[in-house]
Order: structure tokens, then sequence, then C-alpha cells
């Protein structure tokens, strides 16, 4: 009951979020949402000068003359060109339209995958994730879409390993947050997957050469180098980031230290996966933890990205619900549910302030940490009672 309840709120929001972008109209001052600079790149697609996006002075420049003020403006247009080329439909409707579209597509096309892959626990999944799905939603953000693409690769890898290998490929539009999916395909030595997806990605990017042309990579690496030293430099807002990286920051560490604690965490994440390969955990239970783990690879994860935990608590619930004692389920899913309440709680904060940001910490990166842990030591336990009596084991492969 409770689930639906929470689905029913987010039709609604959709609904109203669509009607206030269909009846903005330009000179109106309305906060940027994240979908706004989807659509920007869409117009400049079809305009055929999309290569300016990639640089900081131009980008912010259309921003402003979207909304008409110099406030919340994103620093840089990152994306791969092949995310660029997703996008361009966008532009050929509305914004309100556009946005209605592309959210609630993604959106259905996210819940039909948490539903094949979470069983009997799509309820509980869908209450523990109300608070990320609303600020997806917000923003009109992209995490619905790659949540589907990371929980289609998972779900198809152990028996259609070429859908495995087309999500997985497709995953270039965003790429850092594919790593320890990655990583399982090659450990686990699911090759059609892993060549399928680079097929996916060496295709793809012929296809954004001869279409924007051989320029569009150069422009993409200056964004990327650019963006790089503007974090590093402290000047992107983290509060909203779930990486070890923005915690360390807002604690006083320089870029420098928190660089490399970035870089220990994604070591030992990236560790976690090929340990749970090596003890043989059931393919669902490994699928589950690289996709947990995954968030934790890059300095560049925000909360918007949260769907893809999700996938991991989808593919992992049903045993851990089995497996956990009371306190540990407790704390997985309260650790599960605060990862996207801050967030959240941020944007309700600034669009109370009016888009005014005020410094605060970012602790989400220490939630995933300790549910990645809680997680794994939950799991070991259970590995070796079902070792000890086989006949508690529940069916586990995806």
């Amino acid at each position: 009951m409770g689930a639906r309840f929470i689905l029913y709120g987010l039709a609604i929001v959709l609904v109203l979020m669509t009607a206030s972008l269909s009846d903005w109209q330009a000179g109106q001052f309305r906060h940027l949402l994240d979908f706004d600079a989807f659509y920007i790149v869409a117009q400049r697609v079809w305009l055929g000068d999309v290569a300016q996006v990639y640089y900081f002075d131009q980008f912010a420049k259309l921003q402003i003359d979207t909304i008409g003020r110099d406030i919340n403006i994103f620093g840089y247009w990152t994306y791969p060109p092949q995310f660029t080329l997703l996008v361009a439909p966008l532009a050929l409707l509305p914004v309100g339209a556009s946005y209605f579209l592309f959210v609630a597509g993604t959106l259905g096309c996210y819940l039909l995958t948490l539903r094949a892959i979470s069983r009997s626990c799509f309820a509980l999944v869908v209450i523990l994730l109300a608070p990320v799905l609303l600020l997806t939603l917000f923003g009109g953000q992209n995490g619905f879409l790659t949540g589907s693409l990371i929980g289609v690769t998972c779900l198809a890898m152990e028996r259609k390993q070429i859908a495995a290998g087309l999500g997985l490929g497709m995953m270039v539009i965003k790429p850092h947050l594919a790593v320890a999916i990655g990583i399982y395909a090659l450990l686990a030595r699911r090759w059609i997957a892993v060549m399928t997806a680079m097929t996916v990605i060496l295709l793809s990017s012929i296809l954004c050469t001869l279409l924007f042309g051989v320029s569009i990579w150069s422009a993409f690496l200056t964004s990327a180098h650019e963006s790089a030293v503007f974090l590093g430099s402290g000047r992107f807002d983290v509060f909203r980031s779930i990486s070890l990286y923005a915690i360390m920051r807002t604690v006083g560490f320089s870029a420098s230290w928190a660089f490399l604690g970035q870089a220990a965490v994604a070591v030992v994440a990236l560790s976690v996966v090929a340990f749970a390969i090596y003890r043989d955990f059931p393919a669902r239970w490994s699928l589950g933890i690289s996709a947990v783990a995954t968030l934790l690879i890059s300095p560049y994860a925000y909360d918007y990205d949260l769907p893809i935990l999700g996938v991991g608590m989808a593919l992992l619930l049903p045993d851990l619900t089995r497996l956990a004692t009371g306190g540990e389920r407790a704390a997985i899913y309260g650790l599960t549910f605060m990862s996207g309440f801050y967030g959240l709680f941020q944007i309700l904060r600034l669009t109370i302030q009016d888009g005014k940001s005020i410094e605060q910490p970012a602790f989400d990166g220490l939630l995933l940490v300790t549910l990645l842990w809680l997680i794994v030591r939950v799991l070991l336990r259970g590995a070796d009672e079902t070792r000890r009596n086989p006949r508690n084991g529940a069916d586990v492969d995806t």
C-alpha cells in the first residue's frame, strides 16, 4: 500500500512539473533544472553548433539566456558525445512535453526493470527509494535512464549476454558509473557481454564522429579536463555528491588528499567485487554488490545517480531480508533511505532559499561505504550458513 501511494505521488509531481514547464514564458524567472541543460544541448545539435556547449563561457551564456538570470547555472557539459546525440530528439518538442516524455519514459522503464529484478521485494524497494525517485524527478536528470541500463545489464548478464552487453555498452553515456559492472563482466568471464559492449562503444563513437565531426572529441576532452580542474579548486557544490572525495573536501582536506582518498575507496570497492566472485557468491549477490560498489568509484557521482543503488538493493534484498538480523535489516533500510533523503532535503532547501547555495557538508559517501560493508558482512555469514546447510539456501540465480 505504501509503495502504491509513492507511485501515485510521483505521478502527481510529474504532472505538476510538466505543467510548470509548459506554462513558463521567456523572460519569467524560474530555477534552472538539470533537464534544461539537456534541452539546451539538444537545441544546439539541430542548430549545428553543439561543440560550443563543451566550453564553459559559451555554455554558461546559453543557460543564462534560457532563464534570464545568472543563478544556479551548471558549470560544464562533460557528457560524452554519445549522450549529446541521445538527447538531440528532446528539442523537437516544447520543453514541457519533452520533459514529460523523457522523465515519464525513463521512470517507467526503471520501475519495470526493478520489478523484474526484485521479485517479491518490489514494494519495499520503492519505499526505500522514495527520496531518490523524487529528487531525480524534480531535476529531470538521467538517473532513471542509467538505472535502467544497469538494471538490464544485471538482469541479463547470466543468461542473455548480448542484451547485457548492449546495456553495458550504452553506459558510455556515463562510463564512470559502470566501472564495477564492467569489472564483474571481465572477472566472471562474460566475454560475449564484454565484446558486445565494446562493439556498442566503438560503433556509437564512429556515428558521433560522422555526425558531429572529429572536433567534438577535442571539445569533450577539453571540457573533461577543465571540469577536473574546477572540481579540484573547490568551486563545485559538493553537498549533493555521494563520493568520499566530497566528504573529505567538506571537512577540510586538500584536493590532492581527497582524490587519494577517493582512489583508495575505489580500489576497495572493486576489491569487494573481485572478492565476491572469488568466494563464488551467487551471481545475484555479486551483481548486487557490483551495483552498489560502482557508485563509490568516481568523485563525480551524485545523488541523482542513486537509482543504480536501487538496482543493487533489488538484487540483494530478497536474500538480505532473510539472512540479516532485525538490527541489520533496520540499518540496511535506514542507510538506503537516508542516502537519497539528504539530497532531497537540499533540493527543498535551495528552492526555499531562492537557489542561493549555502555550504553544507556531504556525507552520503559514508552511508554508501557503511552500507556496502554491512551487505558483505551479512552475505558472508549467509554463504557460510548455506554451505553448512544447503537446504537453507535460496534460489539466487539471476
